[in-house]
């Protein structure tokens, strides 16, 4: 547990702003906003515990790991690639029904 949480420090105080003038605001904001966790009644198991898991969900343990890692196997690419684009079929899908849904709503149908 303290090497994640060791590694996200570092992970994190290497985050900066970028420096091109040209870059979004919505991406600076992302480097900033973090995960936060609130320790409650001074229980420092359980935020660490709720700091774990929203990690995991957003993504992050995996980008420590690969940070520390060189080298991807090529299986590992391949089931990489699968759910990324599995994701962005999922993504256009949603958008394409939402969309649908917007548009009847407009046309008053």
């Amino acid at each position: 547990m303290n090497s994640i949480l060791k590694q996200t420090l570092t992970l994190l105080r290497g985050t900066g702003f970028p420096h091109n003038p040209l870059s979004s605001v919505h991406q600076q904001l992302q480097q900033w906003r973090g995960i936060r966790v609130q320790v409650r009644n001074g229980n420092l198991e359980q935020a660490l515990t709720v700091m774990q898991r929203r990690m995991r969900a957003s993504g992050m343990e995996y980008l420590i790991k690969r940070q520390s890692r060189y080298h991807i196997k090529n299986s590992e690419k391949r089931i990489l690639a699968r759910k990324n684009l599995e994701r962005k079929i999922r993504s256009e899908e949603l958008s394409r029904k939402l969309y649908a849904i917007i548009s009847k709503k407009v046309r008053g149908l």
